[in-house]
């Protein structure tokens, strides 16, 4: 996109480009999303730039209106599989908040001073600046969703002392973090808060956040797929009149956690809207949110997971570039009408989904295998009682030769699966295991890691390319008009009955079945 293009996105106050890129008002000093519903500025006064950390670095103030850091994640990082796009998703991580920019290079395999050289080419601003903007948004959730203390909240949300958490605070914001509480005070949310009971200021029934996700979301479908695929103890789906609740607990860098995600209710409290009618909440066309809920062990945790839940959710996808794609193909076309906003689930733990796709079978299998090596939680929440296993309680010589081959590597760093890891190269990593091999290898990469383009291509070519070289074979064509977003496609497969559920397509790739459905 030129900046004309994103001026006529921001006269129109088109949603789907709510964190695509950001546009600023010198006039006024703030900085907003592309739908913010003010006035809209002359084009002479408009100013855009490709993050929210780039538009604070220039010296705008977010906007109070139209809140640009609570917008979706670009879905680019999803895609993309070079430097900028690994370093994102390590950041979103908080891999900068926990090991600083040096551990970041470091996983990144470059240098600290080539990592900020090509973030600020392209983001406009470097790692520290862009981990500044997400702690400054963590801050900004605990101090209008909870009654913390302000000391203890800045430590939490990540900041290194109190001055550089007002400071901070008062030039992103423009307000003190009191003031920006009692903004939220007036709107209601502290006193439903104090309401709900709060224990150490945090609300009783754990931290209200809004996932926000951008188009329509199939919520039915995600949430059909995750309860099916529900680990006793540590997942379980809680069914009322209102809705389904998806629930987790969560292992993370400095503690634990349980999170619940609400199914967005369809008329009058279905799940799924009749035949003929879409649900606004669920499917809705300017995008929405989810509800979400996190009980943290330690707060400095937060972002952590609110990403985790993200990932697993698939809420920073583009689903009108996907449908654009997908809907081109005569197939296709017809499923993706169907089901508009159809997602790709990912995984709120990496490493637990390697071990539960190379374990195989029911859930129940993966349940026995966390009852006898889980962490217990203190106090059991339901139907949830364990943490999953890390993968150094499980190289034990009594675990299954496959599922301890895989920890071992896990565990020692041979293979890496975090945020940001190198897709080609853990998947090859996963392919050459014993008891692992091809197929659940893609499936690992699809969902662990978060890669959209997958089944359209054959067994990962060897080398250190760190991206897929075009088929050459009369596929190709097809699945290159599937790319990069493959795995949507295998989604659509298997909810139109075309590929078995949930399983993965061999060296033909996706374009096989594509020609049996044809045939068919």
């Amino acid at each position: 996109m030129d900046d004309e293009t994103r001026y006529e996105a921001v006269s129109s106050r088109d949603a789907r480009f709510d964190g695509e890129f950001f546009f600023a008002v010198v006039t006024t000093g703030i900085y907003c999303r592309p739908s913010c519903p003010a006035v809209t500025p002359k084009r002479v006064n408009v100013r855009f730039f490709p993050s929210a950390a780039a538009a604070q670095a220039a010296g705008f103030r977010a906007c109070r209106r139209c809140r640009p850091d609570a917008v979706p994640g670009s879905a680019e990082w999803n895609v993309r599989a070079d430097l900028v796009g690994r370093a994102m998703r390590f950041i979103g991580d908080g891999v900068v908040d926990r090991e600083g920019v040096g551990g970041l290079a470091q996983r990144l395999g470059y240098s600290a001073r080539q990592v900020q050289r090509q973030l600020t080419a392209e983001l406009g601003a470097g790692p520290v600046a862009l981990a500044r903007a997400r702690r400054a948004h963590t801050a900004r959730v605990l101090l209008q969703t909870t009654t913390l203390p302000v000391t203890e909240l800045a430590f939490a949300a990540g900041f290194a002392s109190i001055r550089q958490f007002n400071d901070t605070m008062r030039e992103i914001y423009a307000g003190t973090p009191s003031e920006l509480r009692a903004a939220a005070g007036r709107g209601g949310t502290a006193r439903r808060t104090a309401r709900a009971g709060a224990e150490g200021g945090l609300p009783a029934g754990g931290i209200p956040l809004r996932l926000a996700y951008r188009g329509p979301y199939a919520a039915a479908e995600i949430f059909d797929f995750l309860q099916v695929r529900a680990v006793p103890g540590v997942e379980e789906i809680r069914e009322s009149r209102g809705g389904r609740t998806y629930r987790r607990t969560l292992r993370l860098a400095r503690g634990s956690g349980i999170a619940e995600v609400d199914e967005p209710a369809g008329p009058r409290g279905r799940r799924r809207p009749p035949a003929g009618l879409v649900c606004p909440a669920a499917r809705g066309a300017d995008g929405g949110w989810l509800e979400c809920r996190l009980r943290l062990t330690d707060l400095r945790d937060l972002s952590t997971a609110v990403q985790r839940m993200r990932r697993l959710f698939d809420l920073d996808a583009d689903p009108y570039a996907v449908a654009e794609r997908l809907g081109a193909d005569p197939l296709l076309a017809p499923l993706v009408a169907e089901r508009p906003g159809l997602r790709s689930p990912g995984a709120a733990d990496a490493e637990e989904l390697a071990v539960r796709t190379v374990l195989g079978g029911p859930p129940e299998r993966a349940a026995a295998l966390v009852r006898a090596y889980g962490k217990p939680l203190d106090v059991a929440d339901g139907h949830l009682t364990h943490l999953f296993p890390a993968p150094a309680e499980l190289t034990g010589a009594e675990v299954e030769e496959p599922v301890r081959t895989l920890c071992g590597a896990l565990a020692d760093g041979t293979i890496a699966l975090d945020a940001g890891a190198d897709r080609n190269s853990a998947e090859r990593a996963l392919a050459a295991l014993p008891g692992v091999g091809p197929r659940a290898a893609a499936y690992i990469r699809m969902r662990a890691l978060g890669d959209p383009d997958v089944g359209t291509r054959t067994e990962p070519e060897p080398g250190p390319r760190t991206e897929p070289e075009p088929r050459t074979d009369p596929e190709a064509g097809m699945a290159g008009g599937w790319r990069p977003w493959g795995a949507y496609a295998l989604h659509h497969l298997w909810n139109a009955g075309l590929l078995p559920a949930g399983e993965m397509p061999g060296t033909a790739g996706l374009p096989a079945y594509a020609a049996a459905g044809r045939a068919g």
